[in-house]
C-alpha cells in the first residue's frame, strides 16, 4: 500500500480537473502529476532520503497539498507542525523528529528563524509563502522550476508517512504515527462511507497538520476531487468559498457550523452546493444540529468520532439516521455505528466488555489505527493494548451498535461522589434559547469536592441569568447535575486549532495553586 498512489491515479483519471485552488491560481492534476516529482526531487537534493524528515510551518495552501506527496516521492517523513503553538513547543516537536528542512509562510517566517538559529539540524528553510523570497530562505517555485522530475522513491506498507503532533495540557506533545498502509485503509474506510464521491471540491478550514484536515487531503485526492484550501476558519471566507467555488464538501466542528448560521451575512450566500458536511470534533448538541438541519436544508450532515490515534475515525452517524422524531430520533444524540474496518467496544473498570448502555471507556480496533507514539514506547502500551486503542473517552453502546459519547474520562466531573458528564449538562443548557455557547466544567468546592460551573455566552441581543438557566436545566436533568455556579461572556468560548473547546483554559484559574488540579 503507497500512498502516493493516491496522486498518480487522480493524475491518471483526471488530468485537466482542477486540482487546486488558492490565492487566485488554479492547478490541474496533470500540473500537480510534474511538479510534485520535481518538488521531491529537489529534497532528494536537500538529503531527504531513508524516511528523513521534512517539517512545515504554515496556513492550508496549495503548495501545502503538493508537499503532502512530494515528501514521500523523495523517500522522506512528513512532520507537519501545529501553527498555534509556541516556539517552545515547536522546539520540542523539531528536536524530536530532528527534521532537517523546514517550510515556511508568511505568517510564520520570525518563529522558523528562530527555529533554525536553536536548532543546529535544522539546516534548511524553505519559503512557501506568496510574494518575493527572503534573503537566507530557498525559494519553493525555484526549487520546483530547477529540478527535473524524480522516480517515486516505492515507500510503502508499514514505512512512516508523517507524524501527527497531538496537543496535551499537561504533558509533552505525542508524535502519532502513521504508516502509508495505515493512511491507505483510512483512506478507502472514508470514500466507502462517503454519501458519493463523484465531482468532489473540498473546503478546507482544519490545519493540515491535524487529522482532521490532513484525511479529507488524501481521500479527496485518490477521488480526483479539488482542493480549495482557506487559511483559516472565517464564517464569510467559507460562505464564499462555497458560493463562488461550488464547494460540495467540507468539515467543520460544532463550534464552526455555530458561528456559521449565526453569521449576520449568513442569508447572503449561496451554500446549496455543499452535499456533505462532516462534523465532530466534539459532541454536537442536539438543539445545534437540528437548528443546522433547518437552516441549510440542502446539507447532509455525517458525524464522526474518533481521534488521530485511530485513523481519525471510528464511528459515522450517517445522514439516514440524522431524524428528529419517532422512534429513531434518540439516535441524533449518539455518535453512529462502527465505521467500515473499524470494532468498537465498551471496557469495563474491570476490562470486561459492557453490557448495553453500560458506561465504560470506548476502545476501537482497526488496521487504521496508529503504529505508535515517536519516541514514545511507554506512552504507547498506555493505550495500544492486544490491537485496541483505549481512547479515554467514556460512553454506552445500544443493542443496535449506536454509539453514545458521553464526556472525556478526564472532564468528568465527580461531585459529591456523583459523577457529571459534562456534555449532558452542556447539551441541555443549549436547548435554552438565548444561549450560543456553553461549557461545563468542575471548580473547586469545599463541601462537594468539586462543583458543577457553567460558562456562558448568550446569543447577539440576548440577556439570561442565572436563575432561568438553573430552572431550564432543573427541568431536564438531575440537581446534583445543574451547575451551582454561571460565568457569563461576552466573547467567543476559547478553543484549539480544531474548534474544540478548550476547557483547560477555562479550568486552569479555579485550581491555580492547588495541589489537585483536573488535566
Amino acid at each position: 500500500m503507497q500512498g502516493t498512489r493516491f496522486l498518480m491515479q487522480a493524475v491518471a483519471n483526471q488530468p485537466q480537473r482542477t486540482a487546486t485552488i488558492c490565492n487566485g491560481r488554479r492547478r490541474s492534476w496533470a500540473q500537480l502529476g510534474q511538479r510534485v516529482p520535481r518538488l521531491a526531487a529537489a529534497l532528494r537534493a536537500l538529503g531527504i532520503e531513508g524516511g528523513n524528515f521534512v517539517a512545515a510551518l504554515a496556513m492550508n495552501a496549495d503548495r501545502y497539498v503538493e508537499l503532502f506527496f512530494a515528501v514521500p516521492w523523495a523517500g522522506g517523513a512528513f512532520a507537519p507542525l501545529n501553527i498555534r503553538w509556541s516556539v517552545e513547543e515547536n522546539v520540542y516537536a523539531l528536536t524530536d523528529s530532528k527534521a532537517s528542512v523546514l517550510f515556511v509562510d508568511d505568517s510564520f517566517l520570525d518563529q522558523a528563524l528562530e527555529l533554525k538559529r536553536r536548532l543546529a539540524w535544522v539546516q534548511h528553510l524553505v519559503w512557501m509563502g506568496e510574494g518575493p523570497c527572503p534573503e537566507g530562505l530557498l525559494d519553493y517555485e525555484t526549487l520546483v522550476e530547477g529540478h527535473p522530475p524524480m522516480p517515486d522513491a516505492g515507500r510503502r506498507d508499514e514505512d512512516l508517512w508523517v507524524i501527527f503532533y497531538t496537543g496535551g495540557t499537561t504533558a509533552h506533545p505525542k508524535g502519532v504515527m502513521m504508516s502509508h498502509r495505515g493512511l491507505f485503509v483510512a483512506t478507502l474506510g472514508y470514500l466507502a462511507w462517503l454519501p458519493d464521491i463523484e465531482d468532489l471540491s473540498f473546503v478546507y478550514v482544519a490545519g493540515y497538520f491535524h487529522f482532521a484536515g490532513a484525511s479529507a487531503l488524501l481521500y479527496i485526492t485518490l477521488a480526483g476531487g479539488t482542493h480549495i484550501p482557506l487559511p483559516k476558519f472565517d464564517p464569510v471566507l467559507v460562505m464564499q468559498a462555497i458560493s463562488e467555488h461550488k464547494a460540495t464538501n467540507a468539515v467543520l466542528v460544532p463550534t464552526m457550523i455555530n458561528l456559521l448560521i449565526h453569521h449576520p451575512d449568513f442569508h447572503r450566500y449561496d451554500l446549496s452546493s455543499l452535499r456533505t458536511c462532516v462534523y465532530g470534533g466534539s459532541p454536537m448538541p442536539e438543539a445545534l444540529i437540528t437548528a443546522a438541519m433547518s437552516k441549510l436544508p440542502t446539507w447532509r450532515f455525517y458525524q464522526v468520532f474518533g481521534m488521530t490515534e485511530t485513523g481519525g475515525f471510528a464511528s459515522v452517524l450517517r445522514w439516514r439516521d440524522h431524524v428528529t422524531g419517532g422512534a429513531k430520533a434518540r439516535r441524533l444524540r449518539s455518535a453512529g455505528q462502527a465505521a467500515p474496518g473499524n470494532e468498537i467496544r465498551i471496557l469495563l473498570p474491570d476490562g470486561r466488555e459492557a453490557p448495553p448502555d453500560t458506561l465504560g471507556e470506548i476502545v476501537v480496533r482497526s488496521d487504521m489505527l496508529m503504529n505508535g507514539y515517536f519516541n514514545n514506547p511507554q506512552a504507547t502500551a498506555g493505550v495500544l493494548k492486544d490491537g485496541w486503542m483505549h481512547t479515554g473517552d467514556a460512553g454506552t453502546m445500544d443493542e443496535d451498535g449506536f454509539l453514545y459519547v458521553a464526556d472525556r474520562i478526564k472532564d468528568m466531573i465527580v461531585t459529591g461522589g456523583e459523577n457529571v458528564y459534562s456534555i449532558e449538562v452542556e447539551r441541555v443548557l443549549f436547548q435554552h434559547p438565548a444561549v450560543r455557547e456553553a461549557a461545563v466544567i468542575g471548580i473547586p468546592s469545599a463541601q462537594w469536592g468539586e462543583s458543577v460551573h457553567a460558562v456562558v455566552v448568550p446569543k447577539d441581543g440576548m440577556t439570561v441569568t442565572e436563575a432561568e438557566l438553573d430552572a431550564h436545566c432543573r427541568a431536564h436533568i438531575g440537581g446534583y447535575k445543574v451547575p451551582r455556579s454561571y460565568e457569563f461572556r461576552a466573547e467567543p468560548l476559547p478553543v484549539t486549532p480544531v474548534g474544540k473547546v478548550r476547557k483547560n483554559v477555562l479550568r486552569d484559574p479555579h485550581w491555580a495553586g492547588r495541589d489537585r488540579k483536573i488535566a
